[in-house]
């Protein structure tokens, strides 16, 4: 039985009206608050596999022959002279030419629990052979480093065209709105230099972050002017809203300034990475086992393994894509053995323990089953000895990448070259249709990632590309 004191349904509503106002209010705020940031996390189009991607680019293009592509008949026929027609060879001669077979310089053996053959270049990356997919009928554009690393990274050789890290920021925002979407670590710049973390028409908002550049140690390689040492917090504070006030003003007298707002948010931004950022880039906590795990402290792999180490904290900590270049900021970069193929072993030494040690942390910390490790050249060498000496040309026509993580089948070999390693002949993977295939895997359907821009909406991977779903577990 009620008593005069019970609560009616009209009463209930009457009092609680001004709860239902500030549910509406909170509402409408936090939509604007994502429309003024436009970094704002953003629904992808279908349920993930996926949430960041590290893209480890190995620059110049390494030999798949000799190191993820086991060809029998490279050492059948080693020193007899063939004919090669290829892209390369028609290019320079108008026709075919008559080269030297050149078998592989690193023993092949087969590794892990799925038997894969990976020569003795890599042996900390074969032990994770069980980890990682690997795709030995890719093809690509562009048999010159500029255009076919363009390619890799934007989707076309010549035109300007935005970076796949930064479609996959437009399509996806950022997880930690303190840091950017998109970071590219120790970038080259050579072969395309900023347009391979550059935005073209996409809004300046999304293009990479660069922390330092190539050829610079990792240790020297930050974020400049991250802090400021002489002015205090409060000084600090009222300074940056002055600045925000008059950017504002500003905006009302040239609204749609896509650059000036670009602007406006990386002022944003700093002001928000200067209490989170320092703490990302800072190695200080990393246990000496973690350090160890990456070859950090050794000579050898010092370098890249700050590099790896990097690309995990940005991870972990809401950056979408990160992309970790192994170059140097000529236009032939580190892996362009044109003649002299035992400087891989070189190469191989400085980024193989370190990558190995990435997919052990990731693995330790729950974070490869949401996070692809992508890692690749932008074409593959030739089976052949160029100007039958010591070294191989490139091979845009049929190499080798894999991908780890984010839902990609662990353990799998998918497609083949020839039996000279030279042409993609069997479930042929063309770059629109890997690209699209890591979109598919964070939820983005790369039909329907668009930017229209001059009347016609563009894509990355234009009017191509297929999911190749036969390596997706």
């Amino acid at each position: 039985m009620f008593t005069s004191s019970a609560i009616t349904r009209r009463s209930a509503l009457k009092k609680t009206a001004c709860g239902f106002g500030y549910l509406a209010l909170a509402g409408l705020a936090a939509q604007r608050a994502a429309a003024a940031n436009p970094l704002a996390s953003r629904a992808p189009h279908f349920q993930p596999r996926a949430k960041r991607v590290i893209f480890l680019f190995m620059a110049g293009g390494v030999s798949h022959v000799d190191s993820y592509d086991y060809k029998p008949r490279l050492y059948k026929d080693d020193g007899k002279m063939m004919d090669f027609a290829d892209q390369r060879n028609i290019a320079k001669t108008g026709m075919g030419s008559t080269s030297r077979v050149m078998k592989p310089l690193w023993d092949f053996k087969q590794r892990g629990q799925n038997g894969a053959w990976v020569s003795d270049l890599f042996p900390h990356m074969a032990q994770h052979t069980d980890d990682y997919c690997v795709v030995r009928s890719l093809t690509t554009e562009g048999v010159a480093h500029g255009p076919a690393t363009l390619f890799l990274h934007t989707g076309s050789t010549n035109f300007i065209r935005p970076s796949m890290g930064s479609w996959v920021s437009y399509g996806l925002g950022t997880e930690n709105e303190n840091l950017p979407s998109f970071v590219s670590l120790s970038p080259s710049m050579g072969n395309g230099g900023p347009r391979n973390y550059g935005t073209a028409f996409l809004p300046p908002v999304f293009q990479g972050t660069p922390v330092g550049r190539a050829g610079q140690p990792a240790t020297e390689a930050t974020i400049r002017n991250l802090g400021n040492a002489s002015l205090s917090e409060k000084e600090q504070r009222k300074q940056f809203e002055l600045l925000r006030a008059m950017n504002d003003e500003q905006l009302k007298r040239t609204p749609g300034d896509a650059e000036f707002e670009a602007v406006i948010n990386s002022y944003e931004l700093a002001w928000r990475m200067q209490h989170n950022a320092p703490e990302v880039l800072d190695f200080s906590k990393e246990s000496p086992a973690t350090l160890a795990l990456y070859g950090i402290n050794d000579k050898v792999t010092d370098n890249f393994g700050r590099q790896c180490l990097m690309a995990r904290r940005l991870c972990e900590s809401g950056v979408r894509y990160v992309q970790v270049s192994y170059s140097d900021n000529s236009n032939n970069p580190a892996w362009d053995q044109h003649s002299n193929m035992p400087k891989h072993k070189e190469h191989a030494a400085a980024v193989d323990k370190p990558i190995a040690g990435l997919l052990t942390d990731l693995k330790q910390r729950g974070l490869l089953e949401d996070t692809i490790v992508w890692w690749g050249g932008e074409f593959g060498r030739t089976p052949y000895a160029e100007k039958n000496g010591t070294g191989r040309d490139h091979n845009p026509v049929g190499f080798s990448q894999w991908i780890a993580g984010g839902g990609f089948k662990p353990g799998f070999v998918y497609g083949a070259t020839d039996e000279f390693g030279h042409f993609a002949v069997e479930n042929k993977v063309h770059m629109h249709d890997l690209h699209a295939t890591i979109l598919h895997q964070l939820g983005l359907n790369h039909e329907k990632l668009t930017f229209r821009y001059d009347g016609r909406d563009f894509r990355l991977t234009d009017v191509h590309g297929h999911v190749v779903k036969d390596v997706l577990a």
